[in-house]
């Protein structure tokens, strides 16, 4: 089995493999043009995200910097955003869908290593997918680890290092994240 398969299936991979190393370098070439793009060439920024992503939907908005590892194990549904700073681990595998909202210094990580010395010495590492639902909304600096789903139209507090799943329609938020409360009809009516 490949290191690529490997990685794509979960198990314990050396990163260092050229085939590996190859597709981080494109990406990291793809990462740095783009972030090199005036804010106002949207056509550019838009045509350079649909070739380093795996798929997009038509409407997305990734402010700079951005930075992933492979970029084409990443998927995001329609009306995606995510502003300054976003990190996206994204050997495991990245799928987010639409109406999604990131906050500045996000970081979704799907890379991981073994706690044991001999094995992370040895440049060992894993990746286990992460997959983020339609309508949520991710707070300032939050961490999203390795095997984390989120479930449709939830809220991740500022700050918050999200360890395991979260489910539906909840506000969540700390380290580690946990549900605070569910969402409820009363939230509609604040700001209104």
């Amino acid at each position: 089995m490949t290191e690529k398969k490997k990685m794509l299936s979960g198990r314990l991979y050396n990163a260092a493999e050229a085939e590996l190393c190859k597709e981080r370098a494109e990406a990291k070439d793809k990462t740095f043009r783009y972030n090199q793009l005036h804010p106002n060439d949207q056509e550019n920024r838009n045509a350079l995200l649909k070739e380093l992503f795996g798929k997009t939907g038509k409407h997305l908005w990734v402010e700079a910097p951005f930075q992933c590892d492979y970029g084409k194990y990443i998927t995001v549904g329609e009306n995606f955003y995510a502003n300054h700073n976003c990190v996206m681990l994204d050997g495991g595998g990245i799928t987010i869908g639409d109406n999604v909202l990131l906050a500045p210094n996000v970081g979704i990580y799907t890379a991981g290593h073994p706690l044991d010395v001999e094995r992370r010495n040895a440049g060992l590492e894993y990746a286990l997918p992460i997959v983020i639902g339609n309508n949520v909304w991710i707070g300032a600096g939050v961490s999203v680890l390795p095997g984390v789903t989120i479930g449709d139209n939830t809220v991740i507090g500022a700050g918050s290092v999200v360890t395991k799943d979260l489910p539906a329609n909840v506000l969540a938020a700390g380290n580690p994240c946990r549900v605070l409360r569910e969402i409820t009809e009363e939230d509609k009516k604040k700001f209104a």
